[in-house]
């Protein structure tokens, strides 16, 4: 799939001065389907894990912190082949315009069970240079008001909203890993995304690992 030089200017100019941007039906549905139906074969035969909080030997498990489930993509399906070549066009483009010298991209499926939530934090230390910019692609079809999940978008401060996010299918979001710090609110349905980062080649492995 392509993206349109009309969405790209939109991503890029939103990102120089806001630092994020939400991009209703950026993915297609189809592929959203497929991604869906992947995420949902995988939990139901228990291959999801608990997600947790840092790296090495800080890792933790910490249910008052976050609450949802993960598997890292592989490339190993079409749809997900689909996903990643998205992604590689998002990099290249980010690249050519904003000299953010984007490496690698990485990413999982992330699943909230009803009451799943992750506190707010941002998904890279300032000043470590490894996760640069991070994306969120929702795979919920038809997702009600009143069903809760959103992401909430902070200033600086991590004291004032600066957006609320539903989490609705083909929705990519796309902020500075180190910039924007956030979180999921508690959900009354199952909810799933993909989160991804695009990380530098000096990348470290001792951040937070933060899916969406």
């Amino acid at each position: 799939m392509t993206f349109s030089p009309e969405n790209i200017n939109q991503l890029l100019d939103s990102l120089v001065e806001q630092g994020w941007y939400e991009w209703p039906n950026a993915i297609s549905d189809s592929i959203c389907d497929s991604l869906l139906a992947e995420i949902e074969t995988y939990d139901e035969l228990g291959a999801l894990q608990r997600a947790g909080i840092g790296r090495g030997e800080q890792h933790q498990l910490n249910s008052s912190v976050r609450r949802d489930e993960i598997k890292w993509l592989d490339g190993r399906s079409e749809s997900q082949l689909q996903y990643f070549a998205a992604m590689k066009s998002l990099q290249t483009e980010m690249n050519r315009a904003l000299f953010l010298g984007l490496f690698e991209y990485e990413c999982h499926y992330a699943l909230y069970p009803e009451g799943g939530f992750y506190k707010t934090h941002r998904d890279s230390f300032k000043g470590q240079a490894n996760r640069m910019v991070t994306t969120v692609l929702y795979l919920n079809p038809d997702w009600q008001d009143d069903w809760g999940g959103e992401l909430v978008l902070y200033d600086d401060s991590e004291t004032q909203q600066i957006a609320i996010i539903k989490p609705q299918m083909g929705k990519l979001v796309v902020f500075m890993s180190e910039q924007i710090p956030h979180e999921v609110l508690p959900t009354k349905q199952p909810r799933a995304s993909i989160a991804g980062w695009f990380r530098l080649n000096t990348s470290t492995a001792v951040a937070i690992d933060p899916p969406l």
